[in-house]
């Protein structure tokens, strides 16, 4: 009998990654209209909670203001096509550069704090951030927010160009970014640096002892964390043409945990599968009753029964110890 071939947990990862992928790219002309809006909307949003994942699931900074990053990348490039007209391609590096910038700052002087200290700080940068999108609302227009016109959606290369408001085309595109993120992330978690972030996670003492600047690694951490939110923030503005005070909100804080300790904390697909699960308990929910709340409710508490690490990481757990 032919042997076998046994893969290595390194490579069955990258073949689940692979073909999780290659199903998304699937959906794209399986899935109707409507569930494929919810798709591209999921996989951006996902790259938010992919970002949150990082300080939260892989470093351990609980973070009750990562809202800002996202609404820094959202309003960077939604203002500079807005206001400025700028093409999509600067408006989304303008967003990159205000999110990295704003992490690269909040982290410098929130990470001087630990604990419910750093969830506080992290808080009130937040909301500061809230107020001043409120404050000028010359420019912001507030909580009516900005609709951007669909003539400066269009994404320009030298070939040619790609509408955004185009479903099918906003849908790769969300694909691609999400996959871009996903791919760093996977390498991140798997070299030195990301083993360092979860060894300071665990003791980050004992880590300063054995010589590590445990303060680079997490600044670190946060101006990459802030990267991949701001590139959500950015992306969700130019491909659905909306910018408003609301995502600076506290609850778009909030969402980014929920959907991180639903899929599963410090796993890569774990922020996918609990955006794609929160939106869809919900969206079935609100259809049947208003009190759509109550019923989200019921299922968290049954998730957090029968997967109290989360979806993915319970899965790692239980039955698949190779899952990253």
């Amino acid at each position: 009998m032919a042997n076998r071939i046994k893969l290595t947990p390194s490579a069955k990862s990258l073949a689940l990654h692979a073909g999780v992928v290659l199903l998304l790219l699937a959906l794209n002309f399986l899935l109707p209209e409507y569930h494929r809006g919810v798709f591209a909307r999921v996989l951006v949003l996902a790259v938010f909670a992919m970002g949150y994942n990082l300080a939260f699931g892989y470093t351990g900074l609980l973070s009750l203001g990562h809202a800002m990053f996202f609404a820094a990348g959202l309003y960077g490039a939604g203002l500079t096509v807005y206001h400025l007209e700028w093409s999509v391609w600067p408006a989304f590096a303008a967003g990159l550069a205000a999110g990295t910038g704003l992490a690269l700052v909040v982290g410098f002087l929130a990470l001087r704090t630990t604990g419910v200290a750093f969830m506080i700080v992290t808080l009130m940068f937040a909301q500061v951030f809230y107020l001043t999108t409120l404050y000028f609302t010359t420019y912001t227009r507030g909580e009516e927010g900005l609709v951007l016109p669909q003539s400066s959606r269009v994404l320009a290369f030298p070939g040619g160009a790609l509408n955004l408001s185009d479903p099918s085309t906003r849908y790769l595109v969300a694909l691609t970014l999400f996959t871009l993120v996903l791919t760093v992330i996977l390498f991140l978690v798997r070299a030195p640096f990301g083993r360092s972030l979860v060894a300071i996670r665990e003791n980050d003492e004992r880590m300063r002892m054995l010589g590590y600047n445990v303060f680079a690694n997490k600044l670190a951490s946060v101006v990459l964390s802030g990267l991949f939110c701001a590139a959500s923030g950015a992306a969700y503005a130019v491909l659905f043409g909306y910018v408003g005070s609301g995502f600076a909100a506290i609850q778009y804080s909030i969402l980014p945990l929920l959907w991180v300790l639903v899929g599963g904390a410090a796993t890569t697909l774990g922020p996918l599968i609990g955006t794609l699960f929160m939106f869809y308990v919900i969206d079935t929910a609100s259809s049947y009753t208003t009190a759509h709340l109550l019923v989200v409710g019921l299922v968290l508490i049954g998730v957090i029964l029968f997967f109290p690490k989360g979806i993915a990481g319970t899965v790692r757990g239980r039955w698949l110890p190779w899952l990253p």
